[in-house]
């Protein structure tokens, strides 16, 4: 089986892409960073399009005719090609294997509670908050790169959802600045637009591409209706900026459209066999074997998942550079005994477990190109 193509860690990986608009905009401790062909500006913002794909734009460039046209190059995303890692590693400035966001669903420490869901930050089949079990600042203790542009003097803004001020994945990826609810696009806008008003770095978020397509699927008229709107929020962006301000847009992966004929259940005995965790989510697994059983796992999950996933052993995938070049203790321990990364558009599903995500019709996470490749877009004022 040919070996996945990995992400372009420190050579064009969203990892890179805050350091490079803090260098443009001048913040101190930032001008060694790769500048990704961004130039210069008195203030810049980044806009987050969750789930906004390079080949999904590519193919859909008609329906995005301002992203299109502005399009400078594309960017990878980390592994795996998720949202909580993808932030993550724009927050930090890091690849996963040093900020240890490692993903959907992963186990915080040995002998947790369970696992976590990074997005709710709470544990598995558990309704409460995991806010006091797994403390944000100490599951990514790493400075985040608004921390570090805030304390060289740079002003700093985050505008997403009120519903993320103090989350746990805000806490974690995007701790450092002012954060500003928006409710609506329209308050978005209207908050980007005076936020770049005064030199200094705006992170802005939008999650409805993603929502969209993983309902919907990728490609179908809904999803292809809501690109249209995310471009036209980006024309009417661009037409607010300020002299002297960069607007950046990427997304944060790409997305694959999947049928039930793809669904290949975990929930068997074969599967199932010394396994006391399984992490991670349908396109990007992480398998926790019980004590001595870990050898035993990953025989039986390559011969049942064969050509339909890449499947290792963390060892191989740490040192094969899935994570970076660099993966601390505790990023090692997150991501289990066996890792899983879906091939073609295969889902490695558990229908009774997690329902929910074993209907969606779209599902990113794995090392393709469809879902590690996200657009760098830029505007200028």
């Amino acid at each position: 089986m040919q070996p996945p193509d990995l992400p372009r860690y420190g050579n064009g990986s969203l990892a890179e892409l805050v350091p490079a608009l803090m260098g443009a905009v001048g913040a101190g401790g930032f001008t060694a960073a790769p500048r990704l062909g961004l130039g210069e500006a008195r203030s810049a913002c980044l806009l987050l399009v969750d789930g906004l794909g390079d080949e999904l734009l590519a193919a859909h460039a008609d329906v995005a005719p301002t992203l299109a046209a502005h399009r400078l190059g594309a960017l990878t995303t980390c592994y795996p090609s998720t949202t909580a890692t993808s932030i993550t590693s724009l927050g930090t400035g890091r690849p996963p294997g040093e900020h240890g966001m490692v993903g959907y669903l992963w186990e915080p420490h040995p002998g947790a509670a369970g696992l976590l869901n990074a997005l709710r930050w709470q544990f598995q089949g558990q309704d409460g908050s995991a806010l006091e079990a797994v403390v944000p600042e100490q599951a990514q203790p790493e400075t985040t790169a608004l921390e570090r542009a805030e304390r060289s003097g740079v002003s700093v803004t985050v505008v997403s959802s009120p519903l993320f001020a103090g989350s746990g994945l805000t806490r974690a990826a995007l701790r450092g600045g002012l954060f500003v609810g928006s409710s609506t696009w329209g308050t978005l806008v209207e908050a980007v637009g005076a936020a770049l008003r005064e030199p200094g770095f705006v992170y802005a978020y939008v999650s409805d591409l993603d929502t969209t397509g993983h309902v919907l699927g990728p490609g179908s008229p809904g999803w292809l209706a809501q690109l249209a709107l995310v471009d036209q929020l980006v024309a009417t962006l661009a037409d607010a900026l300020p002299p002297g301000a960069l607007l950046a847009v990427t997304g944060d992966h790409g997305m694959v459209n999947v049928a039930p004929d793809d669904h290949l259940s975990l929930d068997t005995a074969e599967l199932l066999a010394g396994v006391r965790a399984i992490g991670g989510e349908p396109r990007a697994r992480y398998v926790y074997a019980q004590p001595g059983a870990a050898d035993d796992v990953l025989a039986a999950w390559r011969g049942r998942l064969g050509e339909r996933a890449w499947v290792v052993s963390a060892e191989q995938a740490v040192a094969e550079g899935w994570f970076g070049p660099t993966v601390t203790e505790a990023a090692r321990s997150r991501v289990g005994d066996v890792v899983a990364a879906a091939r073609g558009t295969t889902v490695l599903v558990r229908p009774e477990t997690e329902p929910r995500l074993t209907v969606m019709r779209g599902h990113h996470g794995s090392l393709t190109p469809a879902e590690q490749f996200v657009p760098l877009v830029r505007i200028t004022g």
